[in-house]
């Protein structure tokens, strides 16, 4: 009998704090947001991607001319190399190699510095985004603020991306 009485109690008692649990998460507010819509549309984005082609320009023309030398050299051997003699196609077929060697050194060498450099400006931004979210959810008094991305579902009232958007589009 004591068995039955206490299963009973211990119902009742994980029931009532599954009310009390649930009570409780209906009364905070919480907000989504999508990073990625709000990198797609703010304009520091944007500005970003300019300011690192311009930054790179130069060695990526230095890359494109490389890449241009390395197709007339292979084509050249390709047209004229029945005309070449042993010695001649050898040297033509070194300057390739070299020419492919130091297109594939620079080609890296960028790819890096501009990854890096994308990085630490892709950072800078996100900081600023950071800021809105924290700004628009201190004003709007939301508990909770959670990535577009982890939730599977939410009331199209719930995003607070349009109003980040807007935030962050008025900073510098």
């Amino acid at each position: 009998m004591n068995k039955v009485i206490k299963t009973m109690v211990m119902g009742v008692a994980a029931s009532g704090m599954l009310l009390a649990s649930s009570a409780m998460a209906a009364d905070q507010k919480i907000a989504v947001v999508n990073f990625q819509e709000i990198m797609g549309k703010i304009p520091q984005t944007a500005a970003l991607m300019q300011s690192l082609e311009a930054e790179f320009k130069d060695e990526k023309s230095i890359i494109t001319q490389l890449e241009k030398d390395i197709k007339y050299y292979q084509e050249k051997l390709k047209r004229d190399g029945s005309l070449m003699s042993v010695k001649e196609k050898e040297e033509l077929d070194t300057k390739i190699k070299s020419l492919f060697q130091e297109y594939q050194v620079k080609g890296k060498a960028l790819q890096q510095k501009a990854t890096q450099r994308q990085n630490q400006e892709t950072n800078k931004i996100i900081a600023l985004v950071r800021q809105a979210v924290d700004n628009i959810a201190a004003k709007q008094d939301y508990d909770l603020v959670l990535s577009q991305q982890a939730v599977v579902y939410s009331k199209p009232g719930a995003s607070i991306t349009d109003l980040v958007v807007e935030h962050v589009s008025k900073l510098k």
